[in-house]
């Protein structure tokens, strides 16, 4: 594909939306419309070259045994969905400082460590740029309900025999299905 051009349709309160314009092998024209939470894209180099946008945490109780998955109800689909606790990171902030905050934010536990972090991933390749780093951690404490109004969410952790189960017939993000699924085989 050859880049042409990109423009910006709609500026909302989080995210932008753009019309990429690209040449396809053929010759042909294709507008493909993409989301993102840059508000300001004018060149290929602004799509590729950015800050990493988000944190997944993949985190484990201190017994190793256990998983942490949120039951949240996620507005876009209009249901809960289980997925991991995630979150911007904020302006100033690294991944770590924002995974220990989105993590008692989102279920009042602790980060006790960071035991492992992947290379920078797309969250919704399909249709966005948005960027995110995960971490596995290991973490503790007591759960409380989120410090938000505007988010759902009922956390807790779960045995790979009672992941088995959720994956039957449970919604989950596609992120946290596939890992949950790989670890709960081991």
């Amino acid at each position: 594909m050859k880049f042409i051009s990109v423009e910006k349709v709609h500026q909302g309160a989080f995210i932008s939306r753009y019309d990429m314009t690209y040449e396809t092998i053929d010759n042909h024209k294709k507008v493909y419309e993409m989301i993102s939470r840059d508000n300001n894209i004018g060149s290929i180099e602004d799509v590729v070259n950015k800050d990493t946008d988000a944190v997944v945490i993949i985190a484990h109780d201190e017994t190793g045994e256990k998983v942490l998955l949120n039951k949240e109800f996620r507005m876009a689909v209009g249901r809960f969905v289980y997925n991991f606790p995630a979150g911007l990171i904020d302006d100033g902030e690294d991944f770590a400082t924002s995974a220990a905050r989105e993590l008692k934010e989102e279920t009042g536990l602790n980060l006790i460590s960071i035991d492992d972090v992947m290379h920078e991933s797309y969250s919704a390749v399909g249709f966005s740029n948005e960027t995110n780093i995960c971490v596995v951690v290991t973490a503790g404490g007591k759960f409380a309900p989120s410090d938000s109004t505007v988010e759902e969410i009922e956390a807790g952790w779960y045995t790979k025999e009672e992941v088995r189960e959720l994956l039957k017939g449970s919604h989950f993000a596609a992120r946290t299905q596939a890992y949950c699924y790989l670890w709960s085989k081991i």
